[in-house]
């Protein structure tokens, strides 16, 4: 399987959308009165009088203690909280019902995009209700596959995760990432695909990294960190990832240094040969910012080290392909929208920088080098096109895509003359088809069986303007015949930030939840990437309210126009998406039923001490920073929660394994919830065991979780304030 992702900017330390995990509000509701009630008294939480200074202004953190969670009194505050939070669960009618409706949806089989590789094709396909999706290949497109991985079978619970893979030039090799109960941590293993049979390979303490194998089927690149103190796995902060390289049956021990900077902890490292197997491209990061640093080796002369092409970190350049020494880069230099530009390594002045596909009037997210063609992803207005254009950038078709919705894939390599992608949206379960590069054509190779009816359901977009009268897209699906009499059960969905795009997408839980008439919405907010690198920027450091502001107006406009009202209104999001859903129920409290916020960056003044946060400064600032500090200070969700605020029902969600937006958020903030709030509604945490920030977790769990949030926002959504707590 082609590692693909290594020649463009690597994004898994950002912090990444969820929306698949994350439900929405069923119609029904229960009754205010015994719904929900919990005999067992809420756990208190110790208090303490920790103030610390931030340039002059003293700022309390009486919760700090549960950052430690090795603690024993941290351990036992999970224990008595998930109780509290459980018992309540457990009467709540609908959770049942909701639990067998998710299962019954979820039992679909589905595929991920087939890579071809020495002659093989790989894939990944899962039952319906396997934990993990189990990986196969087989020898023609059409033969009956055998499995090659299947990672159910490496735990009871289903806990263990396939993070990544790639194989061999020659198909003979697959090197695969496994992650355990959530975390970010990955050990690497490498299988003889014809045996079936793991070699003694084994790399440990990999994180943010791919692999990539030499031509030759050698060895592989990859990235890694220096092993970590046991009581600091979890949160010790992620700093100096070296490059390496692993010769194939070598212990670790012996693998070789590739490229380091000691003098800089917080850049970080991809490396990926060629196509063509002669050069390593050195992708260098400094956190999640977009602007990066490329360097390369020349792999057939060593003798020339490694040369500095882009070192300005002035602007994303993303590796595409090569012909020979010259270089392909997808970049936002002098085009927010991005273009692809062509770099001669023998003549790399600016000057001689030569633009293949010019920005357009759509955002240019990703371009494959495929059968001689550039094949180019667009987003507009969030929704999916792809071109086609020639080595020389000259347009030649269109790809007809099904419909409306969201396209990936159209991986290969310059020789193959197919490719594959996805196509999905909110009513469409993830279809995949074969792409002739030649012809033109579109053949549906897989298409997923879900039990329900797709033309029972409405899609729309409609356009919004936020509070500094920016236009802001938003996407709603409900049932067809809805009628606009302002009492819907409405869930609105957000991200916003890290330039991340929020595109149609299937989900089981939204269609559990749409099938008993409530409707979904979500609103492309600033500080993603639909409309490219202006957009993103006008949501982050200093300019961060306005993604609040665009997710409030969303909320105001959905009411104006007779979708729902306040109290019939929910607001969901994860990681990033629960810091924006920390801030708008702190901001306007009133305007809310209830929050979902989930794995969210809670306390924004010392996110950057704990594993990875220090990476997200490019989006939030630093309270390190006195000017940033009083943007951060004024929206922090922890900091910002007000004695006597009547604040909708909330369930925080977290993992006591998410080392990417540590624990000790959600625990803080839902402590600080509970000693606050003035109204009667619940305020609970769930927190799961050997679950971490979303990825990779298991499909029982899935369902779980999604029944649990389904079943609390039936209870609570139009009856916060008549709840008892």
């Amino acid at each position: 399987m082609r590692d693909s992702g290594m020649l463009r900017r690597f994004q898994p330390l950002c912090l990444g959308s969820l929306a698949s995990l994350l439900i929405s509000v069923p119609m029904l509701h229960s009754d205010p009165v015994t719904a929900g009630s919990t005999s067992s008294a809420r756990p208190s939480t110790r208090k303490t009088n920790l103030v610390e200074n931030y340039h002059g202004t003293p700022v309390a953190d009486p919760y700090r203690w549960l950052e430690d969670d090795n603690a024993a009194e941290t351990k036992a505050w999970v224990e008595s909280q998930n109780r509290y939070t459980f018992a309540h669960l457990e009467t709540l009618p609908l959770r049942k019902p909701l639990r067998e409706r998710l299962t019954k949806l979820y039992n679909f089989e589905r595929f991920s995009v087939p890579s071809l590789q020495g002659g093989r094709y790989f894939f990944t396909r899962n039952d319906g209700l396997q934990n993990q999706s189990v990986l196969y290949v087989a020898d023609r497109l059409d033969a009956e596959p055998r499995v090659l991985l299947d990672p159910n079978r490496l735990s009871t619970n289903g806990t263990v995760a396939l993070k990544g893979t790639v194989v061999s030039e020659d198909g003979k090799y697959l090197a695969y990432g496994l992650s355990s109960a959530g975390s970010d941590w990955e050990e690497w293993k490498i299988r003889d695909v014809s045996t079936g049979q793991d070699t003694a390979d084994h790399l440990k303490w990999v994180k943010f990294s791919g692999a990539s194998w030499t031509r030759d089927g050698f060895g592989i690149f990859y990235s890694r960190y220096d092993q970590p103190a046991e009581s600091a796995v979890l949160t010790k902060v992620n700093e100096y990832q070296k490059l390496y390289f692993h010769k194939l049956g070598t212990p670790q021990s012996e693998d070789r240094l590739v490229y380091e900077r000691k003098d800089q902890p917080k850049w970080g490292f991809g490396g990926a040969v060629t196509d063509d197997g002669r050069y390593l491209i050195i992708n260098v990061r400094q956190g999640t910012d977009t602007k990066n640093r490329v360097f390369y080796q020349d792999l057939t002369n060593a003798g020339l080290g490694t040369v500095e092409l882009l070192n300005d970190f002035d602007a994303g350049y993303h590796f595409i392909g090569n012909e020979g020494p010259t270089f392909f880069f997808q970049t936002d230099l002098n085009a927010p929208r991005s273009r692809l530009i062509a770099i001669d390594t023998r003549k790399p002045a600016r000057s001689e920088w030569r633009e293949l596909i010019p920005q357009s009037d759509a955002t240019l997210t990703t371009v494959s080098l495929v059968g001689e063609r550039l094949i180019a992803e667009y987003l507009r207005d969030a929704r999916s096109e792809v071109k086609v254009f020639t080595l020389e950038g000259k347009w030649e078709r269109d790809v007809q895509l099904p419909g409306i919705g969201s396209a990936a894939g159209f991986g290969g390599k310059r020789s193959e003359f197919e490719t594959f992608y996805s196509f999905t949206s909110f009513t469409t379960p993830g279809r995949i088809y074969r792409y002739d590069i030649k012809t033109g054509t579109s053949t549906l190779w897989r298409q997923p069986k879900v039990d329900f009816d797709p033309e029972a359901f409405e899609v729309k977009q409609v356009f919004y303007t936020s509070k500094d009268g920016t236009r802001v897209p938003m996407f709603i699906t409900h049932k067809k015949g809805l009628k606009l009499d302002g009492t819907n059960p409405t869930l609105l969905y957000g991200y916003g930030g890290f330039n991340i795009s929020l595109t149609p997408a299937f989900s089981v839980a939204n269609l559990a939840w749409m099938e008993l008439g409530g409707v979904y919405a979500v609103p492309n907010l600033r500080g993603g990437g639909e409309y490219g690198e202006e957009w993103h920027k006008a949501g982050t450091k200093l300019q961060k309210q306005n993604v609040f502001n665009d997710f409030i107006g969303a909320a105001e406009w959905l009411i104006a126009n007779h979708y729902t009202q306040q109290s019939s209104l929910a607001i969901s999001g994860g990681s990033n998406g629960g810091l924006l859903v920390g801030a708008c129920m702190t901001q306007r409290p009133e305007l809310f039923g209830a929050a979902l916020p989930a794995v969210g960056v809670m306390d924004m003044l010392r996110f950057q001490k704990f594993t990875i946060g220090w990476a997200w400064t490019s989006d939030y600032g630093s309270s390190d920073d006195a000017e940033q500090f009083k943007a951060l200070y004024a929206y922090s969700p922890y900091h910002n929660l007000k004695p006597g605020v009547k604040y909708p029902a909330t369930m925080v969600t977290t993992g006591d394994h998410d080392d990417r937006v540590v624990p000790a958020h959600s625990f803080k903030f839902a402590a600080r919830l509970q000693e606050v709030q003035g109204g009667a509604a619940p305020t609970l945490i769930r927190i799961e065991t050997q679950a971490g920030h979303g990825a990779g977790k298991p499909t029982t769990k899935i369902i779980e979780e999604a029944a649990d949030k389904l079943a609390f926002i039936a209870a609570h959504l139009g009856n916060s304030n008549k709840q008892t707590r």
